[in-house]
């Protein structure tokens, strides 16, 4: 039997993982979860006026279908949706506009871009249908060791070289036009990522399906997920912040050392199996691996800095070609690829919990709004968007891979019962995604340590889980 096995990091990939391992290794299975900063990662609030406000973009994916289960068992809601309209500014004007009507939106798009918009949607949606597999994979319980093998079993090596070539190239090659890549994808890829479209097809994919699909959060702030799954799998939450792993064996078995500092000062502990959940790379964690023969390979591999402003006051709306801010109709602005834009995106955001009466603000009124940029903003910036404003909160965050740097993909499988999950962001980076690597990581620890390598790396799994049905 397993005995001990820890997690490193309680964002909601580890806290994702400690649930699938609890569910395949059963209750008995012993959990550590290391955390340095505080459990939820990235899926962090901000508090203004006495309101919370998700700091990062929160919406999932309406496919999302971990994310689904989680908020079941956990018994959390859905978040009321709010409606509102988005526009893409270029700077010097908005060169599309939603309205209230969706089938004047169908006809704009039609009008301004062609046959485009309905390549854009033909492609995402197949890449969509062959990736929705992974459920059915997993529920039957196989895993794959590498992600190039996770991606290969869902859409074959076309998936893989979605991986090294960019959405642009991709989309032009299926009749997309430069100009609606140039215009709308551009402005999508900068909302979710903060980069361009040399982001992989891929990557691109995943983003562009959240940007056309329904999309939900949890109500009271995602981060509920990641408290809620830990208090659920009992997990043993220690507040240090691990600094390496060492190596030893016994009984033939790996043993590993996890090396920690917390504030009682420095300590370790032994373990069967280890998941590490916080991204490995130089410049990002000063992390030593000991003993380990062949060493552990370094990650070359750089993440996009993003800053994210929560900024309470009135929109200075005559920057955007509305000299009166009563008639201001947007709540969500993207923005293009123009040299001169300072920021990527902006948002009128509604607090955690909303309540029945909820209303959004009047455009003349001073309300939220959560700005991302690729640096903070100055005062100069600041009064360009804002006419004047009560607070602002800055968060800088090293938080998606700098995905025009990346040649290969990160290793799943770093040593025998030493698993690697961050990597997953290099595919795609979502919340989905790395609760679906959670699930892999859990399932490939196990086949692996009861070895059940029929379940592992399977060629032809599509036709293996129609015969199982």
């Amino acid at each position: 039997p397993l005995s001990p096995a820890a997690v490193v990091g309680a964002g909601l990939g580890g806290s994702a993982t400690a649930y699938f391992l609890q569910q395949h290794f059963g209750p008995q299975v012993q959990l550590d979860v290391y955390e340095a900063a505080g459990v939820g990662g990235r899926l962090a609030t901000v508090t203004v006026n006495k309101q919370q406000y998700e700091s990062r973009g929160g919406s999932i994916h309406a496919l999302s279908l971990h994310m689904l289960d989680f908020v079941k068992i956990l018994g959390l809601k859905h978040r009321r949706e709010v409606a509102g309209k988005s526009a893409i500014f270029s700077g010097e004007h908005f060169v599309l506009e939603e309205t209230d009507w969706y089938l004047l939106n169908l006809f704009r798009l039609w009008w301004h871009y062609g046959i485009s918009f309905l390549r854009l949607q033909m492609w995402v949606e197949e890449v969509m249908e062959k990736f929705m597999r992974i459920y059915k994979y997993q529920a039957h319980g196989y895993a794959f060791s590498s992600l190039e093998e996770l991606l290969r079993s869902l859409g074959g090596e076309a998936f893989v070289n979605m991986t090294q070539r960019s959405v642009a190239e991709s989309l032009l090659e299926v009749g997309v036009t430069q100009r609606f890549v140039d215009d709308v994808i551009a402005a999508v890829l900068r909302s979710s990522y903060g980069q361009s479209v040399l982001v992989p097809a891929f990557a691109g994919a995943m983003s562009l399906a959240g940007a056309q699909g329904s999309t939900w959060a949890v109500e009271g702030g995602n981060k509920l997920v990641c408290s809620g799954l830990l208090k659920l799998t009992k997990a043993n939450v220690i507040s240090a912040r691990v600094t390496g792993i060492s190596l030893h064996s016994s009984e033939g078995r790996a043993l590993y050392q996890v090396h920690y500092e917390s504030a009682e000062g420095q300590g370790s502990a032994f373990y069967d199996l280890v998941v590490l959940t916080a991204p490995l790379h130089p410049g990002r964690s000063n992390f030593t691996f000991d003993n380990f023969d062949p060493p552990i390979a370094d990650f070359p591999a750089a993440f996009q800095p993003s800053v994210t402003s929560v900024v309470h006051g009135y929109l200075n709306s005559s920057y955007f070609g509305f000299p009166d801010p009563k008639l201001f109709p947007f709540t969500s602005i993207l923005t293009t690829d123009t040299p001169d834009l300072f920021f990527h995106a902006m948002d009128n955001i509604c607090p955690v919990n909303i309540s029945a009466a909820f209303r959004r603000k009047q455009p003349q009124e001073a309300a939220v709004w959560r700005v991302l940029s690729p640096q903070p903003l100055d005062k100069q910036q600041l009064k360009t968007l804002f006419r004047s404003y009560y607070s602002v909160q800055v968060a800088e965050w090293q938080e998606y891979p700098r995905y025009d740097a990346a040649k290969a993909l990160p290793p799943v499988v770093l040593h025998e019962s030493l698993f690697y999950l961050s990597g997953v962001e290099w595919v795609a980076s979502s919340m989905e995604m790395v609760a679906v690597a959670a699930k892999n990581v859990a399932l490939l620890a196990y086949n692996r340590w009861h070895q059940e390598l029929e379940k592992i790396d399977q060629k032809d799994l599509m036709h293996k889980v129609k015969t199982e049905l």
